[in-house]
C-alpha cells in the first residue's frame, strides 16, 4: 500500500514537473514580443511626426498657426 502511495506521488511529481517546464517554454518563447512591441510602436510614432510635418508645413497651417501666436502675445502684453 505505501508503495504504490510513493508511487502515486512520485507520478504527480513528474507530471507538475512536465507541466512547469512546458509554462517555461512558453514564457521563454515570448522572450523578444516586448522588443517588437517597441519597434511598431516607435515606427508609428515616427508616421505620424511626418504626417505632422507634412501637415505643418502648408501655408494654410503656417498662417493659421502664426495668427494664433500673434494674437496670444498681443492679448498677454
Amino acid at each position: 500500500m505505501r508503495e504504490r502511495t510513493q508511487e502515486r506521488r512520485t507520478q504527480e511529481q513528474r507530471t507538475r514537473s512536465r507541466a512547469f517546464s512546458c509554462r517555461l517554454r512558453k514564457l521563454k518563447d515570448d522572450a523578444g514580443s516586448a522588443t517588437a512591441e517597441y519597434a511598431i510602436a516607435t515606427l508609428a510614432a515616427v508616421g505620424f511626426a511626418g504626417l505632422l510635418v507634412v501637415i505643418l508645413r502648408s501655408d494654410a497651417v503656417r498662417q493659421m498657426l502664426t495668427d494664433l501666436i500673434h494674437r496670444a502675445l498681443t492679448f498677454a502684453g
